[in-house]
């Protein structure tokens, strides 16, 4: 199973790349394709296409394209997990819940997250949201293994 995740704008210029990135190789999710890219206005209307209508959806392009963005595909061996659903769920729990304050402690957002905003990540919440999101951002060719 195959998801992105996309530490935000506030996670690079803090520094936190490395020590997320490492929160997911220590629990063995492996890396298939990673990139330090800024995010179009396209790129983010498609990845936010599902909250076009929020009062917050401006929001949500402005900040995403504000700065330096990494993007990567983290892949969760089916044999590993249930089924698609529950590897998106292990990938969900080490994030942490959207609101940082209401996030554990533990969790990426629960340890760095500022505010709902700010929240340093994003991770795909469904097997066909992380299908699509992925091809937003990488090409077949770009992933390894």
């Amino acid at each position: 199973m195959k998801t992105l995740i996309i530490i935000k704008p506030d996670g690079v210029k803090r520094g936190l790349v490395g020590e997320i990135l490492s929160r997911f190789e220590r629990r063995g999710i492996k890396f298939l394709a990673l990139k330090l890219i800024k995010v179009t206005r396209s790129q983010a209307s498609q990845l936010y296409a599902v909250h076009k209508e929020k009062p917050f959806y401006s929001d949500l392009i402005d900040y995403i394209t504000s700065g330096p963005v990494v993007v990567g595909v983290i892949k969760i061996p089916l044999s590993e997990v249930d089924n698609k659903e529950s590897a998106i769920q292990l990938v969900r729990a080490i994030v942490g819940a959207t609101n940082p304050a209401e996030a554990p402690p533990g969790t990426i957002r629960g340890d760095f997250g500022l505010n709902i905003r700010k929240n340093i990540i994003h991770a795909s919440d469904s097997p066909q949201a992380a299908e699509k999101e992925i091809s937003i951002f990488f090409k077949p060719e770009e992933m390894v293994g």
